[in-house]
């Protein structure tokens, strides 16, 4: 009989060591829907320890320079890039992603993280004025808040993790993360690193398990005065009611239900293949995909076309496989919540134009029970639609006719997120306009998810609090204090 492989066990970073925990939970191989991981399932105590040893890293860490602690991320980059197969492998294996968006994504961007966060500490200034008729000077210092509490989504494990690390830690925070419980490996493999790096214990904490038991513990402790948080909207109320007695700092970054909008002039060699991938990268779960097409009518029938033909030839497979542009789906619960989406349109009403009960999916034994899904288009469905009104966060994208700008601005606002959105059209005077009219905190123009770390990320409206970046993360990590001197 052939030996069973052992579990992985997942252990807990507290004050420099890995410790256990009395409880774990399972987690599944997204492509075979097998248990091949087990997390610790932590709670108040966890968090309490985890408070005493960030409490006790804070003095020394915060009064090292910003030279000091660049060189400490920079190391902590040049680690994880040395580790980029490994840890792409396991992003990809844990996730579900395919190995290659891990490879050329993931890894990459949590590498980068640190180098650009490393760097841009070394490059603020102060503010400073002066009062001659009162004898005065004012300037501004800013200092660390004290105990970040850092929690972290699953559709992009180390990548987001690291976003808000690098910059709690360069302002000179300590920090404790809790990542998704579904996605914990590559947290753990990070922790391994910390320590060759140079970080001193107790200066980054990871605890893992729940959001209800762990979570919770670590948004209404009294000494953690500071939430970042990446997620869903339900998560994020609670978060806010938890925080609301002791006046926390929140950032919180939410949900997005996404407009492309398509004019008569765009390229449609060009957006089209963007399109697809805005819509279906990473299984569509990702916060900024494409969920609502607009397309102006006199291009309606070519664009559709064209768009599920492409849509068609957008491979789902097995992760590792080289030629897959899709993996599986993140959870059994979650690839069931997208297909009610799918369900639902067409108890309304609508056309599946291919993915989900329309075409076959091919896949290997033994990923049979893998949580996969093919890339989805529903037509004929109304603004009115669930499927147009919520975050389905899976492959699936609404294509739907417009006339005018006037008309389709007003429709790709009248939703409660306001995250992101593209436009394609070669009129320069258009873009501008429906650029500024958009409720988004970011709008792509003839292309998509292309960042500039310096510049603000961020929505409106249901899509969040607060914004990340160069200058609004070190606003978010920091205090300001102004300083008058009469001399």
């Amino acid at each position: 009989m052939a030996a069973t492989k052992a579990l992985l066990m997942l252990e807990n970073f507290i004050d420099g060591k890995f410790l256990p925990c009395n409880s774990y939970i399972d987690s599944y191989d997204p492509s075979t829907g097998e248990v091949y991981c087990r997390v610790p399932d932590s709670g108040k105590e966890e968090i309490e320890a985890a408070v005493e040893a960030a409490r006790r890293a804070f003095p020394g860490w915060s009064s090292w320079s910003p030279q000091e602690r660049a060189q400490v991320l920079n190391k902590l980059a040049d680690l994880l890039e040395q580790s980029l197969e490994e840890l792409a492998q396991a992003e990809s294996k844990d996730q579900g992603k395919t190995l290659a968006l891990a490879r050329t994504m993931d890894i990459p961007r949590s590498v980068q993280n640190f180098r650009f966060f490393a760097s841009s500490i070394l490059h603020h200034t102060s503010e400073c004025t002066q009062m001659d008729h009162l004898g005065c000077m004012h300037y501004t210092v800013r200092t660390p808040v004290g105990i970040a509490g850092l929690i972290s989504p699953w559709n992009l494990p180390l990548y987001l993790l690291t976003w808000k690390i690098a910059p709690a830690m360069a302002a000179g925070n300590t920090v404790i993360a809790k990542p998704s419980e579904l996605t914990s490996v590559t947290a753990w493999m990070l922790c391994k690193l910390l320590d060759k790096a140079g970080v001193p214990p107790g200066v980054v904490n990871i605890v893992f398990g729940t959001g209800p038991r762990v979570g919770e513990a670590l948004v209404s402790h009294p000494e953690v005065p500071l939430i970042s948080f990446t997620g869903s909207q339900p998560t994020a109320e609670r978060i806010t009611q938890l925080s609301a007695p002791h006046c926390k700092k929140l950032s919180l970054e939410l949900g997005g239900k996404n407009p492309a909008i398509i004019f008569e002039d765009a390229n449609l060699d060009e957006c089209i293949p963007a399109t697809v991938r805005s819509s279906f990268a990473n299984q569509g779960e990702i916060c900024l995909c494409t969920s609502r097409i607009f397309v102006q009518k006199s291009i309606y029938s070519e664009f559709l076309k064209r768009f599920v033909e492409a849509t068609r030839k957008w491979k789902v497979g097995v992760p590792s496989d080289p030629s897959a542009s899709m993996g599986a789906l993140i959870s059994k619960a979650h690839l069931e919540k997208v297909r009610s989406y799918v369900k639902k349109a067409l108890s309304e009403g609508a056309r599946i134009q291919c993915g989900e009960g329309v075409d076959k999916l091919h896949l290997p034994a033994r990923n049979q029970a893998g949580y996969f899904m093919l890339p989805t288009v529903i037509t004929d469905i109304k603004d009115e639609s669930c499927c147009m009104k919520e975050e389905i966060f899976g492959p699936v994208t609404c294509v739907t006719p417009f006339d005018s700008e006037e008309e389709v601005i007003q429709r790709a606002n009248n939703v409660k997120y306001g995250l992101a959105a593209t436009v394609w059209s070669r009129d320069v005077g258009r873009v501008h306009r429906v650029a500024k009219k958009l409720q988004s905190g970011l709008v792509w123009t003839n292309c998509w998810l292309i960042r500039e770390l310096n510049l603000p990320f961020g929505g409106m409206k249901s899509s969040g609090i607060g914004r990340e970046g160069v200058k609004d993360s070190y606003d978010f990590f920091t205090e300001v204090k102004t300083i008058t001197v009469k001399h």
